[in-house]
């Protein structure tokens, strides 16, 4: 599970909904346009709900991993749908990380 945090708070979610919503954002941040997205998400409680986000230049989210017994939360069709309108607004060019990156710690040059 990841928990996204924006101005105000965070929401858990599924990493992969995690990781395709921060690819779209980016993508929307560089050609200077916005959308409004909905994903689910995981109550303290530990039950459903749905988080709406505005993502756009002025996005600042942040995605972490955070440990979870609750089961992952998968929605096949919506990280498709950011990975179309990401390729869409990158021209295809986005490859998608398995994995996160790193840490800048891990590049000597950096």
């Amino acid at each position: 599970m990841e928990r996204i945090h924006y101005a105000g708070g965070s929401v858990l979610t599924g990493t992969e909904i995690a990781r395709a919503l921060l690819e779209y954002a980016g993508a929307l941040a560089s050609t200077e346009s916005s959308a409004t997205v909905d994903i689910p998400c995981r109550h303290d409680d530990g039950s459903l709900g749905r988080a709406n986000f505005l993502i756009g230049p002025a996005s600042q989210l942040v995605s972490e991993t955070e440990p979870s017994d609750a089961e992952e939360l998968v929605e096949p069709e919506l990280i498709e749908m950011f990975a179309k309108e990401t390729a869409a607004l990158t021209g295809g060019g986005v490859v998608r990380p398995s994995e996160p990156l790193g840490r800048t710690e891990d590049f000597d040059d950096l």
